[in-house]
């Protein structure tokens, strides 16, 4: 039995291009996430193997490790492309691969670290197993994990585990979505994703019978879980990871900030460098759908956001009057000129305006569309956080132990790596106070460099006179040099490529195990399987499972099987009029929409 005794856990930050991949490492971020021109689940957010580079290499002066998603489903013709991908990734030093599809066990790789994606549907200790077996070094839990699944884990299975804490939740359990695929062929396990999550449905009974009017059913609240670090620490839980590939460099720096706080109030850093700024985060005021923890308690609660999928934002007040496009407000916060207000119109959609002058509780707005009196207002948009935010700088940088004596000097940084500069000059100083004085203010100038000059120690020997000039290119050697030889000291994480495939816990496969080429095919006939279907993305299949998931309408309904045994057949109708049938397992708490 493994029981993880950690005082580290790493900080996962995504990013979808240069700009935020160095956000993210530049305002404290352990390890990064990203995807690479193709093969990535959100296709709207590759890079180039050049732009990898550079990010790699910025990365690794900090021992942040950089992981590149080529997590989608490939098909036949596909292969050859992304054995090259990750051989090309392996080259420009990337540390690991997160990936989907099981092909990629099949392929003759170099050995490089993999990551399960939770779309691998990582969601019993039997499956996990069999990818601890095969050398993937970590898994990606499934959000839907309770506190108690995750220790189940942790506790049972000697591999890194990590686990999403914020951001955009999918309603589904990942890599088992095809509502998307089914409505217009973009398939979610190809990084297309319509979200179709996102719209308005409506609940209605086997006779028609509307049980819950046209609304965001769906949609769910964004995940949360700053308020349960030290459980996830004390779980033995490897890596915390922020959803958000397809967000910008502002919300990468301020999320990232707050969770960079919260952890280093409970644990070690998993990287290194201190991050400098004068910016105070606050994740309250960046886009969010309103918060949940999800099922991290294993208690049901309201999961969704029915009102709307965008971001409402704080309560500002209530409109008390309004005359022309002056209205006035019972405020509950300080609202300025710049900022942004939301509300609900006659509709029931949320839409906004911007506030041109702000005086106290009177309010000048750009227009006032179908504003009334005693609607309340929201702020989506506070203009000095966001003017602070994007002035704000982040500068990271890594202490250096600078030790001089008479013979030579020492720049030395993390795990006794460091540089040394044997002295060559023998004059001796006329005045050693001053030679002292003038050496150590020139030295400690390590300026544009990922370095800082932590301490000073210098011995009582040190009596040479050194020209500033002479000084400043002893500096400047000892940088490049201590720079060279921390690259050179770089661990990677190496997969053993040579194992037996062990036994799959399933023996029949259907089209749910979203294979989708012959080389995962015949990866899953020698792990004892037999492969009956494949991914609804190569066929035609009509009659599937669109989603599973633990949002429960009947709950959200107030028609609990467990607590009111009324078992009328339910259906979801979106704004088409096209139904969708619903099933219950209420013994897993789990909800199944059909086409």
């Amino acid at each position: 039995m493994y029981n993880f005794v950690m005082n580290s856990i790493e900080l996962l930050a995504p990013a979808k291009n240069k700009e935020c991949a160095f956000a993210a490492i530049n305002a404290g971020t352990d390890a990064l996430y990203i995807g690479a021109e193709s093969f990535g689940a959100r296709k709207k957010a590759g890079n180039s193997l050049s732009d990898l580079k550079e990010i790699t290499d910025y990365a690794h002066k900090f021992l942040v490790k950089v992981y590149v998603t080529v997590n989608t489903l490939i098909y036949d013709n596909e292969i050859s492309a992304v054995e090259k991908l990750i051989r090309d990734l392996y080259d420009i030093g990337v540390d690991a691969i997160i990936f989907q599809d099981f092909s990629i066990l099949n392929m003759n790789l170099p050995p490089i670290a993999l990551h399960a994606s939770t779309q691998c549907n990582n969601d019993s200790l039997e499956k996990i197993q069999f990818l601890k077996d095969c050398n993937i070094q970590r898994v990606v839990l499934p959000r839907e994990f309770s506190i108690e699944e995750i220790k189940n884990v942790t506790k049972n299975i000697d591999i890194e585990t990590e686990v999403f804490v914020h951001g955009a939740l999918c309603v589904c359990y990942s890599g088992q979505c095809y509502f998307s695929n089914y409505i217009g062929g973009r398939s979610a396990n190809r990084g297309e994703c319509a979200q179709p999550c996102r719209k308005k449905y409506s609940l209605i009974d086997g006779t028609g019978k509307e049980i819950l009017k046209p609304q965001y059913l769906l949609s769910m609240k964004d995940n949360n879980l700053s308020c349960h670090l030290k459980e996830l620490l004390d779980a033995g839980v490897t890596s915390l990871k922020i959803e958000g590939r397809l967000k910008d460099a502002d919300y990468v720096k301020n999320v990232v900030s707050f969770y960079r706080q919260e952890l280093d109030k409970i644990s070690k850093r998993t990287s290194l460098g201190i991050t400098k700024t004068d910016f105070s985060p606050d994740i309250n005021k960046t886009f969010n759908r309103g918060y949940t923890n999800f099922y991290f308690d294993g208690k049901r609660k309201v999961f969704i956001n029915p009102q709307t999928p965008k971001f409402t934002g704080e309560y500002a007040g209530q409109i008390i009057e309004i005359k022309g496009n002056r209205v006035k407000i019972d405020p509950k916060i300080s609202i300025v000129a710049g900022d942004r207000i939301s509300y609900f119109d006659r509709r029931g959609e949320l839409t906004g305006t911007t506030v041109m002058l702000a005086d106290k509780n009177l309010l000048t707005l750009r227009d006032i569309n179908d504003l009334q009196t005693g609607v309340k207002i929201y702020r989506n948009f506070d203009a000095e956080f966001n003017k602070k935010l994007e002035k704000s700088e982040f500068i990271r940088k890594i202490p250096v132990h600078i030790e001089i004596t008479g013979k030579n000097i020492k720049f030395a940084t993390y795990n006794n790596i460091y540089a040394e500069y044997k002295f060559t000059s023998t004059q001796k100083a006329k005045n050693i106070e001053k030679a002292v004085q003038t050496f150590e203010k020139q030295i400690s100038k390590l300026g544009d460099s990922e370095f800082f000059a932590k301490n000073i120690k210098i011995s009582k020997d040190f009596d040479l006179f050194l020209p500033v000039s002479e000084i400043n290119e002893i500096r400047r050697n000892l940088v490049a040099n201590l720079q060279k030889i921390c690259a050179e000291n770089y661990e990677y994480q190496r997969r053993n490529t040579t194992f037996t495939i062990p036994e799959y816990p399933y023996k029949e496969l259907d089209y749910t195990f979203n294979v989708s080429n012959k080389s995962a095919k015949e990866f899953f006939e020698k792990a004892g399987c037999n492969v009956n279907e494949y991914a609804p993305e190569c066929t035609q299949k009509e009659h599937i499972t669109l989603m599973k998931t633990k949002h429960c309408l009947r709950d959200f309904a107030g028609m609990c099987l467990k607590k009111y045994p009324d078992k009328k057949q339910l259906y979801l109708v979106d704004e088409l009029g096209k139904k969708y049938k619903l099933e219950f397992d209420c013994k897993n708490c789990v909800m199944k929409i059909y086409v």
